[in-house]
């Protein structure tokens, strides 16, 4: 089996992390020819790294043993150098977000056709456990149809890096992590938006968003709210969902959490408790016997790893995980919100 030769362009936080964890787990599929970035000490890291560091971005194009282009770059810059590498001969993988715009995607996706290479978008949070998980409870139903979705990330470290701070960059929130939320929630569920509403957080002062919500219904009747936050010192649960006959919580990246499903036992009439000042039914916790605590189950990925799957499409013309139509349906969205957020 021959293995595709990548070259790297950007070597910063998702370079390296390509280089050296991602890539590494289908090192019989993809090997690493060498690597790029515009800082020099960027490079030095490379080369610290074990890898081969190219001498200019022309040295890398004009390189023919190597077949695809990883692009791991700030935002502003995926579009030309997608194309310079497409032009060069090149298949390509590119980081997130894809572009700045529709626009932009559409000239990338338009060369690649001329061309005839691939380019395929990595959208690598498909593949999170905590995101399987829930979509697990989503297709097999286990706590029966979820009606309501809450899917948020919260940090309390502000906008991280420098270029993030740039609107010029393609910076903010909505750009770095909503587009990984929406695209998780649009490839789950398989239902036109029906409405959206998005406030975003300007609370920092920074030119780009520092945060947002979302607030999502589906036609089928799924409702989802999206937040993202980077001045939280107490933090929400990752997923919160609810279905017709339990509700899940996910507490974060590592699954801890916990999952109640409603038993069928006839159960004793309510009675009230102390709230406050006042007394509640409503709001009295379910008996015991009412409801059943239910282990996480056990999540694998029903789709190869991005790397198996971006081999066998460039290899076998399989078709691709991440599907461009479904790439450029996400950055639509987040380009409409922003949009509205001019307003």
């Amino acid at each position: 089996m021959k293995q595709l030769q990548f070259a790297i362009i950007g070597y910063g936080g998702m370079g390296s992390y390509h280089a050296t964890t991602i890539m590494p787990q289908s090192q019989e599929l993809v090997a690493i020819k060498g690597v790029y970035d515009l800082l020099p000490e960027r490079n030095e890291a490379a080369k610290a790294d074990g890898f081969f560091a190219y001498g200019s971005l022309q040295e890398l194009l004009a390189d023919e043993k190597s077949e695809a282009v990883l692009i791991a770059t700030p935002n502003d810059s995926h579009k030309d150098l997608a194309i310079a590498a497409l032009k060069a001969g090149k298949h390509v993988v590119c980081e997130k977000p894809v572009a700045m715009n529709t626009a932009e995607l559409d000239e990338i996706l338009a060369v690649a056709e001329s061309v005839e290479k691939v380019f395929v978008v990595h959208q690598n949070r498909r593949w999170d456990p905590d995101f399987l998980l829930i979509r697990k409870l989503y297709q097999e139903k286990p706590l029966g149809d979820l009606f309501q979705i809450e899917s948020r990330v919260q940090g309390a470290n502000g906008i991280p890096g420098d270029w993030r701070h740039l609107k010029k960059h393609g910076g903010g929130m909505l750009l770095d992590w909503g587009v990984h939320l929406f695209d998780q929630l649009l490839f789950l569920i398989d239902s036109p938006i029906k409405y959206i509403h998005t406030d975003l957080s300007y609370i920092l002062g920074d030119e780009v968003d520092d945060g947002f919500h979302s607030y999502l219904t589906f036609e089928n009747g799924v409702k989802v709210i999206i937040e993202v936050g980077t001045t939280n010192y107490v933090t929400l649960p990752r997923w919160y969902v609810k279905g017709l006959n339990g509700t899940a919580k996910i507490s974060d990246w590592a699954l801890n959490g916990e999952i109640m499903r409603r038993t069928q036992q006839e159960i004793a009439a309510l009675k009230p408790i102390q709230a406050g000042v006042g007394l509640t039914k409503t709001m009295a916790p379910p008996q015991e016997e009412a409801t059943e605590k239910l282990a996480f189950p056990k999540v694998e990925s029903p789709y190869p790893s991005f790397y198996a799957n971006f081999y066998d499409v460039v290899v076998h013309n399989a078709t691709p995980i991440v599907k461009n139509s479904e790439v450029r349906r996400v950055l639509s969205l987040l380009e409409s919100i922003l949009a509205a957020g001019k307003d």
